[in-house]
């Protein structure tokens, strides 16, 4: 059975730093990709970032690009996302996903990964 559990959220202040993490079970996370997601209230899904299997190859959102880093843990099957300077539009629901067939670059043409995390919630005030 295959599960992916997302930790670390939380509500912070602007201005405040945050890791997600994003904990592997029951599949060969050496040769998935993952990548991370946010929705918030009345909005779409977005991809956030996104890595390769071998975690050298990582995408980012221009929304997020300097400010967040996506990295994974092969060993410990643990994906995670360190968010810095946390702004009150980084606000949302934050899921992480993984597929063995998808490029990072694949994550950001809204191509549905095979599997889904049941996502953590981010509250950044203002």
């Amino acid at each position: 059975q295959v599960q992916l559990v997302e930790s670390g959220g939380g509500l912070v202040q602007a201005g405040d730093s945050l890791e997600l993490s994003c904990a592997v079970s029951g599949l060969k996370f050496g040769i998935y990709s993952i990548a991370w997601f946010r929705q918030s209230p009345g909005k779409e899904r977005e991809f956030v970032a996104a890595a390769s299997s071998g975690g050298g190859s990582r995408a980012y959102a221009d929304s997020v690009r300097g400010r967040f880093t996506i990295s994974k843990d092969n060993i410990n099957n643990t994906g995670y996302l360190q968010m810095n300077m946390l702004k009150p539009e980084d606000t949302a629901v934050y899921y992480c996903a993984v597929s063995d067939k998808m490029s990072t670059y694949m994550y950001t043409k809204n191509i549905e990964p095979d599997y889904w995390g049941q996502g953590t919630q981010v509250t950044v005030s203002s």
